[in-house]
């Protein structure tokens, strides 16, 4: 076993890759990222400034090379393994930034709306207001429903929505206060109608 072992530690990156390809053995790869390990870690540290966070990068990005090592064409595995690493560190701080950016979002609607009763929406709902609340959604104007869904249902920020919907950024902020204020106007008449 141990000879086996050895004899992998003097295989080259190529021969080690290929047998990976060939058997799936995951002890192959782990062999393989092991000798850049401390490559993967420093890309991480320099990205995230923070040990744990990178640590816990490492382990994702050994369990992404997995799936994406069949997938791709690698000629020099330390470039290569350099590049995944560093798109890996890029994805996080983007979805970083944009839960950061929905979050304050939220909170400057909801300080201009602070004088305002919380509007159904914004908060936990009991199933009965989550069904009234849906069927005012359907009677919305599509450019407003669209920006509501998008907004509150698939939790994604103005830019996203602009940039799926093709229109303005602010257009997206006035469909939604709109849509919130119909939305208001629905769920009050229907309130009325069940008295």
């Amino acid at each position: 076993m141990s000879k086996t072992l050895s004899h992998k530690k003097s295989q080259d990156d190529s021969v080690l890759l290929t047998e990976f390809i060939q058997t799936q053995n995951l002890d192959v790869l782990g062999e393989l990222f092991n000798r850049y390990i401390h490559l993967v870690y420093g890309v991480c540290l320099k990205y995230f400034k923070d040990r744990e966070k990178s640590q816990d990068a490492v382990s994702s990005i050994f369990e992404k090379l997995i799936t994406d090592i069949g997938d791709s064409k690698i000629e020099n595995f330390k470039s290569w393994l350099y590049v995944v690493t560093k798109n890996y560190c890029l994805m996080e701080l983007r979805k970083e930034q944009s839960q950061k950016r929905r979050h304050e979002q939220f909170s400057a609607d909801s300080f201009m709306e602070s004088t305002q009763v919380l509007h159904p929406i914004d908060e936990e709902t009991n199933t009965e207001i989550e069904a009234q609340l849906k069927k005012c959604i359907e009677k919305l104007k599509n450019e407003q429903k669209a920006c509501i869904e998008l907004f509150y249902y698939q939790d994604k920020c103005y830019k996203e929505i602009a940039t799926e919907l093709k229109i303005e950024e602010k257009k997206v902020k006035s469909f939604i206060q709109n849509g919130k204020r119909n939305l208001k106007i629905c769920l009050e008449s229907n309130s009325g109608n069940n008295e």
